[in-house]
């Protein structure tokens, strides 16, 4: 690999509300060489992920915070190309890992996770990944959905909430699914979600909440936070679950935005509304990818990647997804699909 060259994404500086570019630094270094027992991996794509947000800031959590002068850290998919010894790994092998937001890594292989592609490897980062993993544990363990139910979905167009509208519709429900574009809307009509709310163009997200429920929510999944949550809680039906995955509204907030208003009507409805990460809820992975492949076979889930070309771009792909600039999963593209 004397040819080659390694890129990396750090983190410069701790970014203060939306962050820009000025937070991040690409360095250049070399491709790592395998020691006694290591493989060498090339990613061919890299996730960038809002919760990645929060580890930008100094504080404690359920994962570590980044560090400055650190590489970044995220989900990755790619393909040994060297081994040392390793009999665990052979060459050609594809692996996940979060060894994200660089090109090139070794690693003994505690961190790898070995799979076998049965679709374009970049799906094993979103629909067949954490993301789609996240919306089967949040809709089915947390918010505990019924056939037949009425549930209403914020970023539904995101990696998370499309996946969601289409296991709650492969359930039998209405879904009605918040975008901020008319584009995102027709993706989610092209999903078989029964109606769309653009939140930008809507006017009164209350009313227009209310206009789509017209008999009340029973499931709300919440991915933005904010004036959705008031909405949501304002037209849920009694004994209504709400599960907690995300609120990128408040993300890159620099002062404690205001709470919702209305939280006292959760006590008289009997409303539950739960928190989850979904690394507490591996233990049904094994039923996430039955149920995900037969959806697939039966027409009844699909997804869409949004793909950016290059590493020194990661910084410019994440920031995207506070901007909306994504359908479907946000993922950097970084070396070849098939790298052997």
């Amino acid at each position: 690999m004397s040819n080659q060259k390694n890129h990396e994404i750090r983190l410069k500086s701790r970014p203060v509300g939306v962050p820009s570019t000025d937070n991040f630094e690409m360095v250049e270094t070399a491709v790592p060489t395998p020691q006694s027992g290591q493989v060498l991996v090339r990613n061919s794509y890299i996730s960038v992920d809002p919760y990645m947000r929060g580890r930008m800031v100094d504080r404690k959590s359920y994962v570590p915070p980044f560090q400055i002068g650190e590489t970044l850290q995220g989900h990755a998919v790619g393909q040994v190309v060297a081994s040392n010894g390793n009999d665990k790994f052979a060459v050609g092998d594809f692996v996940q890992s979060m060894n994200g937001w660089r090109e090139w890594y070794a690693s003994g292989g505690a961190d790898l996770q070995k799979f076998e592609p049965q679709v374009p490897i970049q799906s094993y980062l979103g629909a067949l990944g954490m993301p789609g993993m996240t919306a089967y544990a949040g809709l089915l363990r947390i918010a505990a959905l019924k056939d037949d139910e009425r549930v209403f979905v914020s970023a539904a167009s995101g990696a998370v909430g499309s996946v969601v509208c289409q296991i709650a519709k492969a359930k039998g429900c209405y879904v009605v699914g918040s975008v901020g574009s008319d584009e995102k809307a027709q993706y989610l009509k092209s999903l078989g979600v029964d109606r769309t709310i653009n939140y930008k163009t809507c006017g009164d997200l209350n009313a227009a909440v209310a206009e789509a429920f017209s008999t009340g929510i029973d499931v709300y999944f919440e991915n933005v936070g904010g004036a959705h949550l008031e909405a949501a809680i304002n037209n849920m039906r009694p004994g209504g679950r709400i599960a907690l995955c995300g609120m990128i509204d408040m993300y890159n907030a620099t002062e404690p935005p205001p709470g919702p208003r209305n939280l006292a009507i959760c006590i008289g409805l009997g409303l539950t509304l739960r928190g989850f990460v979904v690394s507490s809820h591996y233990d049904m992975l094994a039923d996430f990818h039955r149920d995900m492949t037969n959806w697939a076979k039966a027409g009844k889930m699909k997804w869409r990647e949004t793909i950016v070309d290059g590493v020194e771009n990661s910084p410019k792909a994440f920031i995207g997804l506070f901007k909306g600039e994504n359908v479907g999963k946000m993922v950097v593209r970084v070396g070849p699909d098939k790298a052997v």
